[in-house]
């Protein structure tokens, strides 16, 4: 090895250690800007990260996050969220060994009134493919809904009304901690509120429209965080307003503190 090479190696394992240490010391806002950092540091990034996660095991266990909506528990989460989704997509034979042993349904309880499995739209957003989410999101909505609902592949207002908190929760808790708090129900309806409950004001500001002309599904939407806020998961906006007004209406974001 060769002195310029031996210094090359020496920089970039003092980079690691710089990066590592800085992780350990920072508020959970910037811990959440050097995953990525982390995740490109190669198996010493992927250390410190696992070990993170080990700390915050119980937190997970606990349903402790799925519920944050502000303040440093749900920094916190987001934190935990996004160092799982680098852990859990690099794949390595360790990696999944310790996902499968301490994280086994990801990091927030999978809780369901009506026995629904959401472990597949959780493994889809641990990968960060929104697409395939978005798709599963609307089925598990449907199977929320009934039968009648699953044959139509649409749902009407009411059903939307005798959604379980729970179920609500989980799905909206999988999006929001899978992107960096970016997507999800609640996040929809928090700009839904911004803007003074005014969907017209709604639907370019997260996306949905471009002055008179309505997002072309599906290559017009954008399947990544570059995307708006809010901007997924996906409604059927052109049925009109009831069913997105009776899920923004729905008791879960009291119940649940988003």
């Amino acid at each position: 090895m060769t002195d310029q090479t031996t210094l090359s190696v020496q920089d970039s394992s003092d980079n690691v250690s710089s990066i590592v240490g800085q992780f350990k010391l920072e508020s959970e806002k910037n811990q959440l800007q050097l995953i990525p950092q982390l995740a490109s540091s190669g198996e010493a990034g992927l250390n410190v990260l696992i070990e993170f996660l080990k700390t915050h095991q119980s937190n997970a266990v606990n349903g402790e996050f799925s519920s944050s909506s502000n303040g440093a528990s749900a920094s916190l989460a987001l934190v935990v969220g996004k160092a799982y989704q680098v852990v859990y997509q690099a794949n390595r034979p360790s990696t999944q060994e310790f996902c499968q042993t301490f994280f086994p349904t990801g990091v927030i309880p999978l809780k369901s009134e009506r026995n629904i499995d959401y472990q597949t739209l959780q493994q889809c957003l641990a990968r960060a493919d929104f697409q395939e989410a978005d798709n599963l999101t609307r089925s598990l909505l449907c199977e929320l809904a009934g039968e009648a609902a699953i044959q139509r592949k649409w749902l009407y207002f009411t059903e939307v009304e005798q959604f379980p908190s729970t179920d609500l929760n989980t799905l909206n808790a999988l999006w929001w901690i899978h992107s960096e708090g970016k997507f999800g129900f609640s996040v929809q309806r928090r700009i839904w509120q911004s803007v003074g409950k005014d969907f017209a004001k709604l639907w370019p500001k997260i996306g949905w429209k471009n002055g008179n002309n309505w997002t072309q599904y599906p290559d017009e939407f954008i399947w990544d965080l570059s995307a708006p806020q809010g901007h997924l998961p996906l409604l059927n906006q052109l049925r009109g307003v009831r069913v997105t007004a009776s899920l923004f209406s729905h008791p879960v974001w009291s119940e649940f503190n988003w």
